[in-house]
């Protein structure tokens, strides 16, 4: 007997509760892939409310949403003030005095099926005193103040590296509401004073707005930021502290002058009872700086910031407030929370705004019609939650991968006990040097080698094959490596003769295309 298809009960309503930037990532990329004849698509803000404007430093990974959604990377960069981004510099984290980097690109080349680090750890045990990161592309450009474009060759060494930006958060938003609202997205101002349930399915009906006005909806989007008032205050989803792993709780944020340098790289620098970043913009530079209310106060905080800061401070240093974790369902019935809402990871590895795209990139695979599956809404959860613990964990190892113990905070993150997963994959890679990580994580091997070795996990062992080659052998080939990217990075032409010719802005907000 045949069975019968099941009729399905297309959304028509898409109701996005918060802009900034999740929720204007969200309306972009909604407005591209559903278009205004599948279904209406309403974003509630109210001026009033003030956005954190997380972000403000990304990773490669936004090339893709960007090219999903049919951005022109020359006008994204000058419409937001974007400069170009080669990695993250950490100094004063493993120990006192240290620094490394963990750049966009591969470090060396692979010989004969081994990884290039094991071979790097060979020569270092002999004597060598070439830095891991010479052998890496972007670490040496971004050192140099050096940036270009990859190429497509992948003979070549400039095909090695990606690159990602800073811009600022609350342009991108504006542009991408620009997008948005030019593909059908309808934005309505106002504060949400009340959200009405469904009295038997306990699903979202309606939201009320402070005039009265109320806007219902199939599917809801809570992009209300920390406020998480669908996910949360409607609808009760419980929030999973992990602060037991990441003790910061507050960040002090600050607008400064650029210096005379434009640096293509992000900064993180430990501090005592936390860490400061430094994002360099084409029209100023940002700073904040990240820390435990336990060991310090807010005014210490503020007063740190102040005194570390390069130039001259434009604003007013602000505090924010937040706890590390996640909501414990990202969908919870007809509602998805995205961006603060559902969960929040300091900005270290500068993933706020991947986390963002990786939810709406799931939305949009698993996107639902009005019976809201329970299989498509566990996947999704299984997914997302997933993604949050993987970077979770790789953010907890530049915490507990440390000599410093020369403060109680530092004192308190050496000594912690990790997440299992984690732990294995330290006491992995210091035993024997080999990575462990699965292809569909974000963090993959060459990521994981170069915070472990910045931060001083170094191996106990090398790869056995690596005495399958000479070592005067071994010593010519990284010698020959390390000149041709040496030579590589001096071609290039300066990050800020780059952002002249490429990108430059030019004080408007947008180009209508």
């Amino acid at each position: 007997m045949q069975q019968q298809a099941q009729v399905r009960q297309p959304i028509r309503r898409v109701v996005i509760v918060g802009g900034g930037t999740a929720g204007w990532m969200t309306a972009a990329a909604l407005s591209t892939v559903l278009g205004k004849e599948m279904c209406d698509i309403e974003l509630i803000e109210s001026d009033a409310i003030g956005i954190v404007g997380v972000g403000e430093a990304t990773i490669p990974a936004i090339h893709d949403f960007n090219r999903k959604i049919g951005l022109d990377e020359q006008d994204f960069m000058r419409r937001t003030n974007a400069t170009f981004k080669l990695g993250i510099e950490f100094v004063d984290w493993a120990k006192k005095g240290d620094a490394y980097m963990h750049p966009f690109g591969h470090h060396g080349f692979d010989i004969n099926g081994v990884s290039f680090h094991h071979y790097w750890l060979d020569q270092n045990r002999r004597g060598s005193t070439t830095q891991f990161g010479e052998y890496c592309v972007p670490f040496v450009a971004a050192k140099g103040g050096r940036f270009t474009l990859p190429v497509s060759d992948p003979q070549s060494v400039l095909s090695t590296y990606s690159y990602a930006f800073h811009f600022d958060a609350s342009l991108y938003a504006q542009y991408l509401r620009h997008v948005a609202e030019r593909r059908g997205v309808t934005r309505t101002e106002g504060r949400i004073v009340d959200v009405e349930l469904d009295g038997e399915s306990g699903f979202i009906d309606s939201v009320k707005l402070e005039n009265g006005r109320t806007i219902s909806g199939d599917l809801f989007i809570d992009c209300s930021g920390f406020r998480a008032l669908l996910i949360g205050d409607a609808l009760g989803v419980d929030y999973e502290s992990w602060q037991h792993w990441l003790p910061c709780d507050r960040a002090v944020v600050v607008q400064s002058r650029n210096t005379d340098t434009l640096d293509p790289y992000t900064r993180a620098t430990a501090l005592s009872a936390g860490w400061q970043w430094r994002i360099p913009l084409q029209h100023r530079t940002g700073n904040g700086h990240v820390y435990c209310s336990e060991y310090v106060s807010d005014d210490q905080a503020r007063t740190m910031l102040l005194d570390n800061i390069e130039s001259e401070a434009l604003t007013e240093p602000r505090v924010l407030q937040f706890v590390a974790g996640k909501r414990r369902q990202m969908w919870e019935k007809n509602c998805i929370a995205i961006g603060l809402s559902g969960g929040f990871l300091e900005p270290l590895e500068s993933t706020s705004i991947y986390l963002i795209q990786a939810a709406i990139i799931k939305l949009i695979e698993r996107f639902p019609d009005r019976q809201f599956s329970a299989i498509d809404r566990d996947d999704y959860n299984a997914q997302i939650g997933q993604a949050f613990e993987q970077v979770r964990d790789f953010i907890i190892l530049h915490y507990k991968a440390t000599t410093r113990d020369d403060s109680e905070f530092w004192q308190y993150c050496r000594n912690m006990t990790i997440p299992e997963g984690l732990d294995y994959k330290m006491q992995t890679f210091r035993e024997s040097g080999h990575v462990v990580y699965s292809e569909r994580e974000l963090f993959i091997k060459t990521n994981w080698i170069s915070v472990l070795l910045g931060q001083h996990v170094i191996p106990e062992c090398t790869d056995l094959r690596v005495d399958c080659t000479s070592s005067d052998r071994i010593s010519a080939q990284l010698g020959r490596m390390h000149e041709v990217i040496r030579r590589a990075a001096a071609s290039m032409p300066s990050h800020e003769e780059t952002i002249s010719r490429y990108c430059a802005a030019d004080g408007t907000l947008f180009a209508a295309k």
